[in-house]
């Protein structure tokens, strides 16, 4: 990341106050401590091209596009020549299904536009590569406070929002106002959970998202890679009247959670991966019903979808949901090729969920 640091330049743009202290009660955000937040300036960002091939078929082995509740629309495989492109840990798709920001895990962002032909997506265009910098405004130096894992629009949108961004090995949850696709210094930080000491450097704040609907809606959701109880229960939270209430998720086949998404009724799609170096990497989808996402449950949810090797699939660690013109509940996954592109590849997938 110095090499991408030194190349972008500070511009005196100066963070919309509005979107600078935009807040979202149920949260957890403080008025006050945004109102106090001084706006740092913007860091710039540059153009990035990507280049894309089409992934036809899910499924190495047959040309099956319905998985249980789930159809395959079409996916990607990402290149780029530039060093810093890579990394895709959190993902956010505008309501149009082509407006993207994701969260890059060496401390940056990319942003851009899904081409489509029909509904499965064909190409990257308009696509953009930034840092993301510290409340001061100045450039993130250190790997432990680069790592961001997962985004969520907390409100409006890439032209003029406010983003979270969770990290790990630092814990914590930054707000970051966003103005024309180019995200500004953070504005603040969300009330962390007291078991959030527990988690280890590298297992740490992996998935978020914002409640879209039901009773908590506009409620912040995040869950811990890999954090247990003494049952062997993976560890979530939900923020309740600016507090982090915790619960629990069934642990199936010991595998890791990479990020969480909301549908527009409040249910929950959690992603989660396994990797063995005698088996390679698998990815399984979950779906949890609202009141299933709340303080002291054990939830276990519905498996929409588990996948291996022999379908098109990597390290994935991005999840986000739109609706398409016809009203269809699109899900869209990428991958982290952790800046590896010999053994691993930066893929976007899509899929219809019935």
């Amino acid at each position: 990341m110095t090499r991408l640091r030194s190349e972008f330049t500070r511009r005196n743009v100066l963070v919309s106050g509005a979107a600078a202290i935009t807040l979202v009660k149920s949260a957890g955000v403080d008025a006050q401590t945004a109102a106090r937040a001084a706006p740092a300036q913007p860091a710039a960002s540059r153009a990035v091209e990507v280049s894309a091939r089409r992934i036809e078929a899910f499924n190495r082995l047959s040309s099956e596009t319905r998985f249980g509740r789930l159809t395959f629309r079409g996916g990607l495989v990402l290149t780029s020549s530039d060093k810093d492109f890579g990394g895709l840990s959190g993902l956010v798709i505008e309501p149009d299904g082509k407006g993207f920001f994701a969260a890059i895990d060496s401390g940056a962002w990319l942003t851009g536009d899904i081409s489509y032909e029909g509904a499965a997506p064909s190409g990257i265009a308009n696509a953009r590569i930034g840092p993301i910098v510290a409340q001061s405004g100045r450039d993130l130096t250190r790997k432990r406070d680069q790592d961001a894992e997962a985004a969520a629009l907390l409100e409006g949108n890439l032209t003029r929002g406010t983003l979270l961004i969770a990290f790990e090995r630092n814990h914590r949850i930054g707000r970051f106002p966003v103005l024309n696709r180019v995200l500004q210094a953070p504005v603040g930080y969300m009330k962390m959970p007291a078991d959030a000491r527990q988690m280890s450097s590298n297992k740490g704040l992996e998935a978020m998202t914002v409640v879209a609907g039901g009773p908590n809606k506009g409620a912040l959701v995040a869950f811990s890679e890999r954090l247990y109880d003494r049952d062997g229960h993976h560890t979530g939270w939900i923020w309740l009247a600016n507090e982090p209430r915790r619960f629990q998720i069934k642990d199936i086949g010991e595998f890791d959670i990479t990020d969480c998404a909301s549908l527009p009724d409040g249910s929950l799609l959690l992603l989660e991966r396994r990797f063995r170096w005698t088996e390679g990497v698998k990815l399984r989808l979950r779906q949890f019903k609202p009141n299933e996402i709340a303080p002291g449950i054990v939830a276990e949810g519905e498996v929409l979808l588990t996948a291996d090797m022999t379908s098109e699939i990597d390290n994935m660690e991005g999840l986000a949901v739109h609706r398409d013109r016809s009203g269809a509940t699109v899900l869209t996954l990428v991958s982290d090729d952790n800046f590896n592109s010999f053994l691993q590849r930066t893929l976007l997938l899509q899929f219809t969920l019935s």
